[in-house]
């Protein structure tokens, strides 16, 4: 493993043409905020629930149904949760059952964090607790430099765009951003594609002067499609503390150049990231 000098900061691809960066691209949730840890142990038992109900699932066990449903929301992190619901449909047909559409099982799995969630977010709203204490360590820190360093900044979120926006403003720092993207109604018209196809033509980009971070697949994959920096965060979301190897895997398997655990080293990455130019 190759790490920046006196940094837990992993160099996946030492190839890298770092130095030109002119915009970044953040997730939001296991990437910036924390308010929304721990929804897969939501989404997935409620999809279990749902496949176990079907007439060919009462023939699985229940282990074998909640691989199939981990691979899957895995595999979909970072998407619309629109898509996560769409594929629990084709998996309930699968086992005959008779689905409900896709946006009542989205209807579901919000009533369920929500349940969740909501004490976090009084509790951010009421001055309560620290909006740091849920966010990823050092991700403050990071937009700051960034936008110290006049690198415009974006967000895009699987998440509904109406909670984004809420979310953001709760942890005080949607004024990092030139602009905040996440799922809408109208599915089609937003995926994260789309938002980073935008920002390489409204800007002019190469794709060295991209980055972006993100603690799912879908970011990654779609970043290094455009030639950009991908830059993986591996983020334990519960502890706050560490890596998450699974995040690690997953995120190298799509692609990430360079991995953290969080942003507590983001004074030697700005250098590695922004500044490195200046020392060539």
């Amino acid at each position: 493993m190759n790490y920046l000098s006196g940094t837990n900061i992993e160099i996946v691809h030492s190839s890298l043409h770092v130095g030109y960066i002119q915009c970044a691209l953040f997730d939001f949730d296991g990437t910036l905020s924390l308010i929304r840890a721990g929804w897969q142990d939501v989404m997935i038992p409620m999809m279990v629930e749902i496949l176990k109900d079907t007439p060919k699932g009462r023939h699985e066990s229940q282990e074998e149904i909640e691989m199939v449903v981990r691979d899957f929301v895995a595999l979909l992190t970072g998407e619309q949760t629109i898509y996560q619901m769409i594929r629990l449909i084709e998996e309930v047909k699968r086992r005959g059952g008779k689905p409900l559409e896709s946006v009542e099982y989205k209807k579901m799995y919000h009533k369920r964090i929500w349940e969740n969630i909501k004490g976090r977010l009084k509790a951010l709203q009421t001055g309560q607790v620290d909006p740091d204490e849920l966010m990823v360590p050092g991700a403050r820190g990071m937009l700051g430099a960034l936008h110290d360093q006049g690198v415009p900044c974006y967000l895009a979120s699987g998440t509904d765009e109406v909670y984004v926006l809420g979310e953001a403003r709760s942890l005080q720092i949607d004024q990092y951003f030139s602009g905040i993207y996440g799922a809408l109604d109208n599915w089609k018209l937003f995926s994260k594609r789309m938002v980073i196809k935008r920002i390489i033509k409204e800007h002019h980009l190469q794709g060295e002067e991209f980055v972006s971070f993100g603690d799912g697949f879908v970011e990654i994959k779609e970043t290094k499609t455009v030639g950009g920096i991908a830059i993986g965060v591996a983020s334990n979301e519960i502890t706050r503390e560490g890596k998450n190897k699974w995040k690690r895997e997953r995120l190298i398997e799509a692609g990430a150049d360079i991995i953290i655990p969080d942003f507590r080293g983001y004074i030697q990455l700005m250098r590695f990231l922004v500044e490195s130019k200046n020392n060539k």
